[in-house]
């Protein structure tokens, strides 16, 4: 058997929107789907305002070029996250600020916070990881204290809430991914919300190369192109209106893997703060010192049995686009992306998939 580690599924409702939208010609930037999506998906997360995008990366862009973020600015990044948080800043012009995270839940230590802001700080970007949210109410109140920005990183997390609220609704913005290995898909896309309405006017504008109110192709400001596609709203549409049914699998992953993989010694698995509801965006575990494998050779074995993985994040700071920014080490972001890895963790496993994968993991280990 090969398991591969995501699989999407894709609704029925998916795919008769998307041929309706291809039927009817509405294919690009504008048409029902769009404003359908945007709409119920800011309704779902709890949020006033919702701008699509091409991706999450160019979501985070458009949210830090919305609130002005610039040259001279700079942004605190938890040192454990993808790449693109730290290209959203760097295309801005402005400075990546790398904080260490929680060795348990891989998101920003909010204790380590106040002693990397500076007079030029002007915004925070917490990432939520793996389907778990970061400890946000800390982060709130040192915003607030100090009158940052929260750009608030929801990509891994649709669906998952912090103290009952959804992750998503708490920043001043927040952006969303759509891969396709998100819970909710359209392939590719992203999106922004906010409450503040000057600011998603002001997002509104520049994701459509900032036309000048009542004058088209007049440019005041420079403007990006990135605009979602209506056929993708159509599938992201399809997909949100089934997400309650996609969460349920998740919960269910989650549960199934750590009943199966609980009993071995040198296997972390992965925790759900009390504060949390986790969604198990993947299943992510570490490997400790008594193992007797390394994560590598652990993660070698399993794909020999067809059991595919991936490891962790590199952290931005060990990135040699980051090296200019290193001002403090973060030793819990290293061992972490040293350490950790994911088991298959898509939306189509089915539980004869989880059984081989755990009982991989069983051979491999008492071989």
């Amino acid at each position: 058997m090969n398991v591969p580690v995501n699989e999407p599924v894709v609704t029925d409702a998916a795919k008769r929107y998307v041929m309706d939208a291809l039927n009817t010609g509405w294919i690009s930037s504008a048409g029902e789907y769009l404003e359908r999506f945007e709409r119920e998906f800011a309704s779902y997360i709890g949020m006033k305002h919702a701008v699509s995008t091409t991706n999450g990366t160019t979501a985070l862009h458009l949210a830090l070029a919305g609130i002005g973020i610039g040259e001279g600015d700079e942004v605190i990044v938890p040192d454990f996250t993808i790449v693109s948080c730290l290209n959203a800043v760097l295309y801005t012009g402005a400075t990546p600020v790398f904080v260490d995270v929680d060795p348990e839940t891989f998101t920003l230590n909010p204790d380590l916070l106040e002693a990397s802001i500076t007079e030029k700080t002007k915004a925070i970007m917490p990432v939520h990881i793996y389907g778990h949210s970061c400890d946000m109410d800390p982060i709130l109140e040192i915003a607030e204290k100090h009158y940052l920005f929260v750009v608030e990183d929801a990509a891994e997390v649709h669906g998952a809430t912090y103290k009952r609220r959804k992750c998503g609704s708490m920043g001043t913005v927040s952006a969303f991914s759509f891969y396709s290995n998100k819970i909710v898909t359209t392939g590719e896309g992203g999106m922004v919300l906010t409450n503040d309405d000057r600011l998603a006017q002001e997002m509104r504008l520049l994701v459509n190369l900032a036309h000048s109110p009542g004058k088209r192709f007049w440019h005041e400001k420079v403007g990006f192109n990135y605009r979602l596609t209506n056929f993708q709203a159509a599938l992201g549409l399809g997909q949100l209106q089934n997400i309650e049914e996609f969460l349920a699998h998740k919960k269910w992953l989650g549960e199934g893997y750590t009943k199966r993989l609980s009993d071995i010694e040198g296997l972390i698995l992965p925790v759900t703060k009390d504060y949390a509801e986790n969604v198990y965006w993947m299943y992510s575990l570490r490997v400790s010192d008594t193992l007797g494998l390394t994560r590598d050779e652990l993660c070698g074995r399993l794909k020999e049995k067809g059991v595919d993985t991936r490891t962790f994040f590199i952290p931005l700071s060990s990135q040699p686009i980051a090296k200019q920014y290193r001002r403090k080490e973060c030793p819990v972001s290293a061992s972490i992306a040293a350490t950790g890895f994911y088991l298959p963790s898509g939306l189509a496993l089915t539980g004869e998939q989880m059984e081989y994968v755990c009982n991989a993991v069983h051979e491999v280990l008492s071989a």
